[in-house]
């Protein structure tokens, strides 16, 4: 960020933190509408991810889990509260509670996955910009049933689209 060292050291560490905060919407966002291009957008090109079935470069993890989205997933919404960042010059460390709801299809029909855990994330600050360095997905619930009919016949709101 240009001028940084001219800014007060408070002041600057609530951009950071805001700025790390928008990385982690955006992942969110980039995994709900199954974009690939802004899921890429928020791992440094040499990231690690572990998601649990899943540990390797982020660049490898991008298109196995679109394509994982795409064919087994009807819709997801992941949701982030309780975010610490601690932020050490280029450096800082997250934990970030995450809500992720899955309609997914099993034996032929649509049935919903609700999982609670944390992302804890090592972010780098490169050329002035905040991105994921290394990512663990820790697990801690779930709760899987099949899905009941809820959705409004006819529905009045717009749908929402796994799209930009």
């Amino acid at each position: 960020m240009a001028n940084q060292e001219a800014r007060d050291p408070a002041l600057q560490m609530l951009l950071d933190k805001q700025e790390i905060h928008e990385v982690i919407m955006r992942y969110c966002r980039a995994i709900d509408r199954c974009d690939e291009e802004l899921l890429r957008s928020v791992y440094h090109s040499d990231a690690w991810d572990d998601h649990g079935m899943f540990k390797a470069k982020a660049s490898d993890f991008v298109p196995v889990c679109m394509k994982m989205l795409r064919e087994h997933c009807r819709a997801t919404m992941h949701a982030i509260c309780n975010d610490l960042v601690e932020v050490h010059g280029d450096t800082a460390y997250s934990e970030s509670y995450l809500f992720a709801y899955h309609l997914m299809e099993k034996d032929g029909a649509p049935h919903e996955v609700i999982l609670g855990g944390r992302y804890v994330d090592r972010f780098e600050r490169r050329e002035g910009t905040w991105k994921i360095a290394d990512r663990v997905v820790a697990y801690d619930w779930d709760h899987a049933e099949p899905a009941k009919n809820g959705f409004w016949t006819p529905n009045p709101f717009v749908p929402g689209l796994r799209s930009r």
